[in-house]
């Protein structure tokens, strides 16, 4: 059992490990109080005067409590992060990692400008992580370039992949969570599907080209050959058909 996890940890892509690796070890360093997530959270004013900006990138690892919805992140950032790395990114590392950044940069723009606009800044400046929300993100880019793969929820009921973010947010609606963090994942990943994917067929211009020092980074990176769109998850709650 031990063997097959490691195995199935190495061939991960190198952006889902890194990604996965730090989520985990952050939320696990929190949970044994070995790190505080008041050196983690999203705080522009201490980013501003202090300096203290590991925190731009320290929200985005944190899952809080290790729960239920802890484990089902894991799974989606998982699955999809992979999925999106070895399919719609493959033998693109680089692109796939400007993704990521282009997001984080989307939400946390959002946060910050929603704190100054009257009568939602108090929402706004409630929202200390953006973790959920960059992995909402994924999951909806994924759903975009997979829209007809059939998929059931909870053995209840049937339907196509771009649906998914809407029966997710439909879920954490029934279940009492906030919505906010999986509204702001559905916008940030929207905007980047528009310019990357829309506006170039629309004008043939490409917005998003990921800038040459970031491809230089990941020039030697190969990417994992991927299986075929449609095998299992591995879970009973959410499973592709």
């Amino acid at each position: 059992m031990a063997q097959a996890v490691e195995e199935w940890y190495r061939q991960m892509p190198i952006i889902t490990r890194s990604y996965l690796t730090a989520a985990v070890v952050t939320t696990v360093g929190c949970t044994l109080e070995i790190i505080s997530p008041y050196h983690l959270y999203l705080n522009p004013k201490l980013v501003v005067q202090q300096y203290e900006i590991w925190r731009l990138v320290t929200n985005f690892l944190y899952f809080r409590k290790m729960d239920l919805d802890f484990l089902f992140h894991m799974f989606f950032l998982a699955r999809y992060c992979k999925l999106l790395e070895e399919n719609s990114f493959r033998g693109r590392t680089a692109d796939f990692f400007y993704m990521l950044l282009f997001g984080a940069t989307v939400l946390t723009g959002i946060v910050l400008i929603g704190g100054m606009i009257p009568y939602v800044s108090e929402t706004f400046a409630r929202i200390l992580f953006l973790s959920n929300s960059l992995t909402f993100m994924m999951v909806y880019v994924w759903s975009k370039h997979n829209p007809f793969i059939h998929m059931s929820f909870l053995g209840l009921f049937t339907f196509t992949a771009a649906y998914l973010p809407w029966v997710l947010l439909g879920f954490s609606i029934l279940v009492g969570s906030s919505t906010w963090v999986d509204l702001l994942g559905m916008i940030a990943g929207h905007v980047y599907y528009f310019l990357e994917d829309v506006y170039p067929r629309m004008t043939g211009r490409r917005p998003l080209k990921t800038p040459s020092f970031i491809k230089a980074l990941f020039a030697d990176d190969n990417v994992v050959v991927a299986q075929a769109p449609n095998a299992g998850v591995g879970v009973d709650d959410l499973r592709l058909r």
